[in-house]
C-alpha cells in the first residue's frame, strides 16, 4: 500500500509515522508538504502528531484551512483510508471530518504517559485487524485531548459503531480514573460515519517498536494495511 504522511509547519511525529509504515511495516511512504493539492497516488493518508502552526488560534484550526486539507476531503469522499494521529485527530475535527471537539485537558496541564486502550469498533478497515478483547497499551502526549460531543450526537456514535477506542484500565475497565483528560466517555478515537477516517488521541507510531517498551500500536498499522 501507498500511505502519504502530511507534513505541516510544526508536525513532529512525521518522520516517526514514516519510519513506522517503511522501515517496520515495509509498506511504501512518502512525505507530503501541506501546500500540495492531491492525493491521488496514495491508499492511505496519515495526518501525524506535533504542533501544526503552532497551534495558534486552536489546535488544528489554521491547519485545516491548508490546501492538503483540501484534497484530503476529496480523497476521503472517494474511499480512502485517513488516519489522524493527536494533533491530526484535532485537524480532522476542525476540518468537519469527524465529529466532535478537542478541547483542553480537564487538569489543564500537558499530559505525557502511557495509557491502555480498549478498541470498541472492529468494522472498518482501520481497526479490522484488531481484537475486542485486548487492551493496547500506547503513549499519550496532549494538552487538548479533551473529547466533547453533545448528546444526541454521542448517542448516534455509540448507534453507529463509530467510537474506536475508550481510555481503560489494564484490566480492561472503562473508568474514570483510567481517563487521563476527561474525554467524555472514556473517548480516545472516533470514526467518521462511513468509518474510512479515524481520529486517535494516543501515539501508535511511538509504541511500534520492543525498544520503546511496546509494540501495540503496530497493531494498528498492520490493520490499515491488511496485514493483521
Amino acid at each position: 500500500m501507498r500511505f502519504a504522511v502530511i507534513v505541516f509547519p510544526g508536525s513532529n511525529c512525521d518522520h516517526d509515522t514514516y519510519h513506522v509504515i517503511k522501515h517496520i511495516l515495509g509498506e511504501e511512504a512518502q512525505f507530503v508538504w501541506h501546500r500540495e493539492t492531491s492525493l491521488s497516488n496514495y491508499d492511505v493518508v496519515v495526518i501525524p502528531g506535533g504542533f501544526a502552526y503552532g497551534d495558534y488560534l486552536r489546535t488544528g484550526a489554521i491547519a485545516a484551512l491548508s490546501p492538503i486539507m483540501q484534497a484530503v476531503k476529496k480523497f476521503a469522499a472517494g474511499g480512502g483510508l485517513v488516519l489522524g494521529v493527536c494533533n491530526g485527530f484535532q485537524i480532522l475535527v476542525e476540518a468537519g471530518l469527524l465529529p466532535g471537539a478537542l478541547v483542553a485537558n480537564q487538569s489543564l496541564r500537558f499530559i505525557s504517559r502511557k495509557i491502555h486502550l480498549k478498541p470498541e469498533d472492529t468494522g472498518s478497515s482501520l481497526t479490522a485487524g484488531l481484537k475486542l478483547d485486548r487492551i493496547y497499551t500506547m503513549p499519550v502526549a496532549h494538552q487538548a485531548g479533551n473529547y466533547l460531543i453533545q448528546a444526541a450526537e454521542l448517542a448516534q456514535l455509540e448507534d453507529n459503531g463509530q467510537i474506536a477506542f475508550r481510555y481503560a484500565t489494564a484490566g480492561g475497565k472503562v473508568s474514570t480514573g483510567a481517563n487521563p483528560n476527561g474525554s467524555v466517555a472514556n473517548i480516545a478515537g472516533v470514526l467518521n460515519r462511513e468509518k474510512n477516517i479515524m481520529g486517535m488521541m494516543p501515539h501508535p507510531e511511538r509504541a511500534s517498536e520492543s525498544v520503546v517498551g511496546s509494540v501495540d500500536g503496530l497493531e494498528i498499522f498492520k490493520s490499515i494495511a491488511g496485514q493483521a
